[in-house]
């Protein structure tokens, strides 16, 4: 009797539940109290409302150059920041340029977390030979580094801005599906998932009451630190003429016409390297930031 009532007495143990919107709630008082994904993420809003507003709030003419006034340094009359190999003022292109360096950076990335995220959440969810040849076909891209894959896609298809959009989106695909595919088989095994598919609940509805909610969080989080690779890897393929062309600005290509002037205007052939690296740092702190806000400890 006595063992009884102790065994009654005695908490079960908790199964993992969905989350409920007081866990976002959390995940956003967190996220306000940790001021460097605040400073990231207020940054990439400058950025991006500088890139939106860039047509209309650029100082001179992207596009117009004379070579009078070629390699002017930082801090000339009317080039707050140098003017570039033809002439053209270094801020008006790098405002303009943060619209397609940050457009191939963010897409790409946005593109592959839809379709990685279907195909890793069929493959964690179905398990058996759905998965294992799912996840072989994926670990074939893994062979390859990304940068080299990300090059003999945009030489293959061929130069261009949707090219380079479609390698580099080709080229996360693997890596989110990866991630999926691991935590939902994670969830796939909780004692909820368990009880929803003894109840007679149909798989649709399995995945799309239980599964979605506590696995798309850590895939965007994951995502969100792919932006800051995309944009280097975009730059890249710029930078050896796979992507954008001249005479469009964007930071990568800048870059590329700019790398001849390294020995007499440094700091103006600098310039779009440093947008590049501002860019890419606040995408990882904003990231590493979120995946902080998201870890619930027991």
């Amino acid at each position: 009797m006595t063992e009884s009532v102790a065994s009654l007495a005695a908490p079960a143990p908790q199964a993992p539940v969905a989350r409920s919107p007081g866990y976002w709630s959390n995940v956003l008082r967190r996220l306000r109290c940790d001021p460097v994904a605040l400073a990231a993420g207020a940054v990439i809003l400058a950025l991006i409302v500088m890139a939106i507003l860039a047509p209309w709030i650029t100082p001179a003419d992207p596009f117009q150059a004379s070579m009078l006034k070629r390699l002017r340094p930082i801090g000339t009359e009317g080039y707050p920041l140098g003017a570039d190999e033809l002439g053209r003022d270094m801020l008006s292109r790098l405002m303009l340029g943060a619209r397609l360096s940050l457009f191939m950076g963010i897409v790409p990335v946005i593109a592959a977390f839809v379709v990685g995220s279907a195909i890793g959440i069929l493959a964690g969810y179905a398990g058996g030979w759905t998965n294992t040849i799912i996840m072989r076909v994926v670990d074939v891209f893994y062979a390859f580094p990304s940068v080299l894959l990300a090059i003999a896609l945009s030489g293959t298809l061929g130069a261009g801005i949707f090219n380079a959009i479609l390698s580099l989106t080709i080229v996360f695909i693997p890596q989110i599906v990866r991630v999926a595919e691991s935590v939902t088989t994670q969830v796939r095994r909780s004692d909820y998932v368990d009880a929803a598919r003894a109840s007679g609940a149909r798989p649709l509805t399995i995945v799309r009451a239980h599964v979605l909610s506590n696995v798309l969080g850590p895939i965007f989080v994951y995502s969100t630190s792919l932006i800051s690779v995309s944009m280097i890897l975009a730059s890249g393929l710029s930078f050896l003429g796979l992507g954008v062309r001249p005479p469009e600005p964007e930071w990568g290509l800048m870059l590329n016409t700019l790398r001849t002037a390294i020995y007499t205007q440094p700091w103006v052939a600098a310039l779009p390297g440093v947008m590049i690296f501002i860019t890419s740092m606040s995408f990882n702190l904003l990231s590493d930031g979120l995946r902080s806000a998201m870890e619930v400890k027991e």
